[in-house]
């Protein structure tokens, strides 16, 4: 007791931490051993892991105090920056978003746009029937103002157009023009009368500069003299307002012109005329732009092919652009005609090889050679609806025609080989004139001459082919007008008849049915 209070006076005021001197403490008390004490006054594993957890607590919330502090006072500033920089980017995201979302809705409305005019493309050719083959062939025209919109045209050209009484472009010109105009060569099928000749003739006015003293940029060439005259004339009146030097090679000029000093834009001519000026007068056509084939199945038939092949090589312009016209192509003829062609684009306008609907047409069996004399006075007693186109099989056959009809009351004249050139002339001019009611002719005037209002063609001998038979019943029905025509046939006619019978079926006329049952002969010509 005495110890206790002499311990308690002695370290009055002072603190000790008893746990951490409970050894010593249990020296100065009496009762349990040393031992229980430390036992007892240890803390138990539980509260030294609690004890533990609050220290590192404190530890962690301290540091993080500390590194906020440091962060605060030190890099103030950058973290400014640093979400500035963070909100652009996040501007400039969403701007990339918002352009991907644009260009893509670009993308998509010009692939509906191009599909809209590849839509409307073929809605517009299957309106006029046409055909192609080819790839990227140009959309066709839906009126001529589209030449001044889409390339340009000169407006003097369309006014010519409009004063020559063209009001809307044909089938062909809506799509051969296009062709052309873009660069492309072409192969170009469309009936007779169907304007070929302006579908060629319009490119070549457009693209071809006036008054060039370069040498001759456009050549075309044509089967017969009165076609070639005739395509000049047209030319001519399309090229009114304009200084184009436009030469047809007549047989003076091929004989004796002199091609060095002569300026010329435009050359029409036959190809004999032609291919003399260039092997004998040094014709330069190096620099031609446009070679022009009018009628290119009779140009590559034998005869024609090496006086072709020969132009063609002195066209020897890399750039130039070739085109063939025709009502009639072949396909043997066709596929002679692409090996000096590159790329061309095939159009064909209704069936390819086929007449014109617009055109009447009728076969009459005369029985004899006598009985065609008979038939045709009896058709001209009926009605004689002038003016009216005779076709026989050669010159002799239609001196003799023109001198039976010369006792009736008809105004007839006729036209062959054996004419010069200005009596043939003559005879074409004064049918146009109407001085001529009815003219008998060969073959020579059955390509490509246009007779305005031509009423009848009457094919008094038997035609040598399909073709034939569509090239000379094509002199009437022309630009959209109706006309008619009468073919006399034979009994030594009758294996040859179904060819022309196929034709007449194409253009939705009436044949016999024992005319369909005859057998069709294949690759033969009937001579007379």
């Amino acid at each position: 007791m005495e110890k206790a209070k002499l311990s308690s006076a002695l370290f009055a005021g002072t603190h000790f931490d008893r746990k951490r001197f409970a050894g010593d403490f249990a020296r100065f008390r009496q009762g349990p051993s040393a031992q229980d004490v430390a036992s007892a006054a240890a803390p138990s594993p539980e509260k030294k892991r609690k004890r533990k957890s609050k220290a590192k607590a404190k530890k962690s919330k301290k540091r993080r105090a500390e590194g906020a502090d440091s962060a605060s006072d030190a890099v103030e500033g950058f973290s400014v920056f640093k979400g500035l920089a963070a909100k652009k980017d996040e501007e400039d995201s969403e701007k990339k978003v918002e352009t991907g979302k644009s260009e893509d809705f670009e993308v998509v409305r010009r692939r509906k746009e191009v599909e809209r005019e590849i839509e409307r493309t073929a809605i517009l050719r299957k309106k006029f029937d046409i055909h192609i083959s080819g790839q990227n062939v140009p959309a066709p025209l839906e009126n001529f103002e589209e030449l001044v919109s889409r390339y340009g045209c000169d407006s003097y050209l369309v006014g010519n157009l409009s004063k020559l009484g063209f009001q809307e472009p044909t089938p062909i010109q809506r799509q051969a023009i296009p062709i052309l105009l873009s660069g492309r060569e072409c192969f170009a099928c469309a009936s007779t009368g169907s304007g070929k000749t302006l579908a060629f003739l319009f490119p070549i006015l457009m693209k071809i500069k006036p008054g060039s003293k370069e040498g001759v940029k456009a050549v075309i060439l044509c089967p017969t003299r009165e076609l070639a005259a005739q395509t000049t004339r047209e030319c001519k009146k399309l090229a009114k307002g304009r200084k184009f030097y436009i030469k047809l090679m007549t047989k003076d000029l091929s004989k004796s012109g002199n091609f060095k000093d002569m300026h010329c834009d435009i050359l029409v001519s036959t190809p004999l005329r032609l291919d003399h000026a260039v092997q004998k007068r040094d014709l330069d056509l190096s620099r031609v732009e446009y070679l022009v084939l009018d009628e290119s199945d009779k140009l590559f038939e034998l005869g024609f092919v090496e006086v072709i092949d020969s132009v063609v090589k002195a066209c020897s312009n890399p750039s130039i652009i070739r085109s063939l016209f025709s009502a009639t192509l072949p396909d043997s003829i066709e596929a002679l005609a692409r090996t000096i062609m590159h790329d061309a684009v095939r159009v064909i306008v209704g069936r390819k090889n086929s007449a014109s609907s617009l055109i009447k047409q009728k076969l009459i069996f005369a029985g004899t050679e006598k009985g065609k004399l008979l038939a045709l006075r009896q058709s001209f007693a009926e009605s004689l609806n002038p003016p009216v186109l005779i076709f026989v099989q050669s010159k002799e056959r239609a001196k003799e025609l023109y001198k039976e009809l010369a006792f009736d009351d008809v105004r007839a004249d006729v036209i062959h080989a054996d004419l010069d050139e200005e009596q043939r002339q003559d005879a074409v001019d004064n049918l146009r004139a109407g001085k001529t009611w009815v003219l008998i002719a060969t073959e020579v005037i059955a390509r490509g001459m246009d007779f305005k209002g031509v009423n009848c063609v009457i094919n008094y001998d038997f035609p040598e082919s399909a073709s034939a038979y569509i090239h000379r019943i094509g002199r009437s029905g022309r630009a959209g007008r109706s006309g008619e025509a009468i073919t006399f046939f034979t009994e030594e006619d009758k294996p040859f008849l179904r060819n022309i019978a196929n034709v007449l079926i194409s253009s939705g006329c009436e044949v016999p049915s024992w005319i369909k049952a005859l057998p069709k002969l294949k690759r033969k010509k009937h001579r007379m």
